[in-house]
């Protein structure tokens, strides 16, 4: 099993920066994939950014040039820099980790893991 915990997240004003942190532990064998996601209020969970253990990047379109995706494979830690973060960045940050890792059935399986959310605020 994996474990996720999240930091980070806070109230900012417009044009400021946040930078998100995510950690996982457990009976990880391999991370295959990292990424984060957000959910607004009223709205659908959309996809941030994913990082993969190659370093490939993706972004979503609304944040190409002002968020940076970055991860520490030693520390099996992935980050999120947020700069000039506007008011429709305001959202719960959820971490997702693809990883195979050890079960409780001792069957190692690959498994799509989530945090349990950060809030990031962007408002003056």
């Amino acid at each position: 099993q994996v474990q996720l915990v999240e930091s980070g997240g806070g109230l900012v004003q417009p044009g400021g920066s946040l930078r998100l942190s995510c950690a996982a532990s457990g009976n990880i064998f391999k991370i295959i994939r990292m990424g984060w996601y957000r959910q607004a209020p009223g709205k659908e969970r959309e996809l941030v950014a994913v990082i993969t253990s190659g370093d490939n990047t993706n972004y979503a379109d609304s944040v190409k040039g002002r968020f940076t995706i970055s991860r520490d494979n030693a520390k099996n830690t992935v980050y999120l820099q947020m700069n000039s973060l506007k008011p429709e960045d305001t959202a719960v940050y959820y971490c997702n980790v693809e990883a195979l890792a050890g079960q409780p059935t001792g069957v190692p399986m690959l498994k799509a893991y989530w945090g349990e959310g950060t809030l990031v605020t962007v408002s003056s």
